[in-house]
């Protein structure tokens, strides 16, 4: 009986591992979009599928950082500058993308422009605060990707959408993990609706990486500016004891963040080049055997983990 089931288990892993190895043809006709291409993740992915051979549209935010893409790169990469949260450079962006694609269309669209602040205890802000992230992280990926799809269609191409672990686990309070479960939920709905058009989409989920997302200085600054607009009663609640083991928590996470973010690219460059590309993919080994295996945990065990490592105010019950 246990030499049958470690013979299919070992079939089955092989098969994967085939059918992963398999690679689109003519990469090097094939156009891939980008967002968030100033820095981190967006900004590496450019420089890999570029040299990979592929004709990337990098959209950046600002023209500095550009100007410092394009440096680093050959004729095969453009830029183009995006703000995500204004419909009319979204407007702008898509007609220049279809002026270069044409009748080809669209291969690959990458939603991977986000932000993390503000963020913190959810009673320490305002619903401006909230709106803020989810603008960049949740509707303006949602628009740019409304705008793309008729060009990705035409392609018959790849949507991949960047999420993270806590778009299964919340940590902490503000808009960046709602706006994370809203990209899941989003991704998931249109994965499903796009199969009837030969569209896949594809959802990355990383653990804690360092990106100029994660900088500790950054948060650090947020906090302080948070805990300074909250009013005197909740400052006498919370206690500067906790803002300060909250500032000292933050300055220790560069250390903790995981450097390698090739890890999250090459997911990302699997998801546009496979053949037979995952629905998920989990960067990081803090993703894959701690946050993923605690989002199946049931809610009453993982609240309890949780709970045990998270700060206490100092007049809570």
């Amino acid at each position: 009986m246990w030499l049958y089931l470690v013979t299919l288990v070992g079939l089955w892993t092989l098969l994967r591992l085939f059918r992963e190895r398999q690679v689109v043809s003519h990469l090097h006709d094939k156009y891939v979009f980008i967002t968030g291409c100033d820095s981190g993740f967006g900004n590496l992915l450019a420089r890999q599928l570029e040299k990979r051979g592929m004709r990337v549209l990098a959209a950046c935010l600002t023209e500095e950082g550009a100007e410092q893409l394009r440096s680093k790169t050959s004729e095969r990469l453009e830029t183009v500058i995006l703000d995500v949260t204004k419909t009319e450079t979204i407007v702008t962006a898509t007609q220049w993308v279809k002026e270069r694609v044409g009748n080809r269309g669209l291969w690959g669209l990458v939603n991977n422009a986000g932000i993390s602040i503000p963020s913190g205890p959810n009673e320490w802000m305002k619903k401006q605060d909230f709106a803020t992230v989810l603008d960049v992280n949740l509707l303006g990926m949602i628009e740019v990707t409304l705008s793309m799809l008729p060009l990705v269609r035409m392609a018959r191409g790849r949507v991949v959408n960047v999420s993270s672990i806590m778009g299964r686990v919340s940590f902490g309070g503000g808009g960046y993990c709602i706006s994370k479960y809203g990209v899941e939920a989003f991704s998931d709905s249109l994965r499903r609706e796009l199969s009837y058009f030969g569209v896949k989409v594809a959802i990355i989920e990383p653990g804690f990486f360092l990106t100029p997302m994660s900088n500790s200085a950054r948060l650090c600054s947020n906090i302080q500016m948070l805990w300074d607009q909250t009013n005197s009663e909740i400052r006498e609640i919370y206690g500067k004891n906790y803002l300060a083991t909250y500032l000292k928590m933050l300055t220790r996470l560069d250390q903790r963040c995981n450097k390698d973010l090739s890890l999250v690219t090459d997911c990302m460059e699997h998801a546009l080049t496979a053949c037979h590309p995952r629905t998920r993919y989990s960067a990081g080994w803090d993703a894959k055997l701690f946050y993923l295996p605690l989002s199946y945990l049931p809610t009453s065990l993982v609240d309890v983990l949780l709970y045990r490592t998270s700060l206490k105010p100092e007049k809570a019950l």
